[in-house]
C-alpha cells in the first residue's frame, strides 16, 4: 500500500507527529509519499503537488485537524482516493484518530480493518451576467454574508426555481451532513448524521426569530442571491476560503457534487463517538 502524507506545518507539534507516522508506515513495509509542503518540513525535496500525489498513492493521511482535512481536500482536487485524519491534539469530527494512537492505526491500516463513510460534496458556481465563473467544491458549506459593512444585509433564497424566502440576516448557510458541526451549527444549525442524504439552510443572526434553519434533499438546487442594491458587495466563501464579492446581479447556484469524498474510519470510531467527546455529551 502506498501512503501519501499532508500536514499541516504551522500545527504545534506536526514535524514530530510526521517523524512518527513515517516510522510507523517504514516498520510496517507500507510506502510513503510527502506533498510539497509536508516535504519542505521535512527538509527534503521532491515533495509532490496534491493532484499528483493522489493519483499516486492508495491513501492520503492528513496530519493536524479538521482544518487541515478541508485545506488537504482543496489541495488534492476530485480524487476518490480515501483521506484519513490524523489530529494533532484532540479528536476532531473529520479525523479518524489522534496523533498517539499513529501506530495502532499504522497497524489498521496494513490489516485492512477500517471502513469508509462516503461524505456528500457541494458544488457552488457564481452566476454573473448569465456566464457561470469556476465551479467551487465543498465538503462542509457555502456560505453569502454581509460584506464589509456591519449592518444586517437583505437576500433570497430560491428551492428548484421556487422562492424559499427573503432574509435579513448577517447572511445564510448551506451546509452538507458532514457541514452541519461546523458553521451551521455555530450559527444555531441542527446536526445531522453524516448519511443523511441532505442539505441544512441556516441563516445566520436573522432580524426575525422565526426565520429558522430548513432541511431539504440533497438533489435540491438552492439559489442565493442579494436583494438590495444598497447593501454593497457580499462574500461568498466555501470551507471558509475562496472569497469571492458578489454584486447585486450575481447569483450563487449550490447542488450536489458529483464526487464524493471517502473518509477513511478505524473501527469503533464514528460520527457518534466524535458528537460525545466534541459536545461533552454523557447521557444517563
Amino acid at each position: 500500500m502506498k501512503v501519501g502524507i499532508i500536514a499541516n506545518p504551522l500545527k504545534e507539534g506536526a514535524k514530530a507527529a510526521l517523524k512518527r507516522l513515517r516510522d510507523a508506515l517504514r516498520a510496517e513495509g507500507l510506502e510513503e509519499f510527502l506533498e510539497q509542503e509536508t516535504a519542505d518540513l521535512a527538509s527534503e525535496s521532491g515533495g509532490l503537488v496534491g493532484p499528483e500525489l493522489a493519483q499516486l498513492v492508495d491513501v492520503v493521511a492528513v496530519l493536524g485537524g479538521d482544518g487541515t482535512m478541508l485545506n488537504a481536500l482543496a489541495k488534492l482536487g476530485g480524487t476518490a482516493k480515501p483521506l484519513v485524519g490524523i489530529n494533532i491534539g484532540t479528536l476532531g469530527f473529520l479525523t479518524s484518530c489522534t496523533d498517539d494512537e499513529i501506530e495502532s492505526f499504522v497497524k489498521s491500516l496494513k490489516e485492512g480493518s477500517y471502513g469508509i463513510s462516503r461524505r456528500t460534496l457541494i458544488s457552488a458556481k457564481v452566476v454573473r451576467e448569465g456566464q457561470e465563473t469556476r465551479e467551487f467544491i465543498a465538503l462542509n458549506e457555502a456560505a453569502l454574508t454581509r460584506g464589509h459593512t456591519g449592518r444586517l444585509v437583505s437576500l433570497s433564497a430560491m428551492v428548484n426555481g421556487e422562492l424559499l424566502n427573503h432574509y435579513r440576516a448577517d447572511g445564510l448557510i448551506i451546509a452538507t451532513p458532514t457541514g452541519s458541526t461546523a458553521y451551521s451549527l455555530s450559527a444555531g444549525g441542527p446536526l445531522i448524521s453524516p448519511a443523511a442524504g441532505v442539505f441544512v439552510i441556516t441563516p445566520i443572526c436573522p432580524h426575525t426569530l422565526s426565520q429558522r434553519s430548513l432541511i431539504v434533499d440533497d438533489e435540491a438546487v438552492i439559489e442565493l442571491s442579494p436583494d438590495d442594491t444598497s447593501d454593497g458587495p457580499m462574500l461568498f466563501t466555501v470551507d471558509g476560503r475562496d472569497c469571492v464579492e458578489i454584486q447585486a446581479m450575481d447569483r450563487i447556484e449550490v447542488r450536489k457534487a458529483a464526487q464524493e469524498l471517502n473518509l477513511l474510519r478505524l473501527e469503533g470510531r464514528s460520527f457518534y463517538t466524535a458528537v460525545r467527546q466534541k459536545l461533552n455529551w454523557r447521557g444517563g
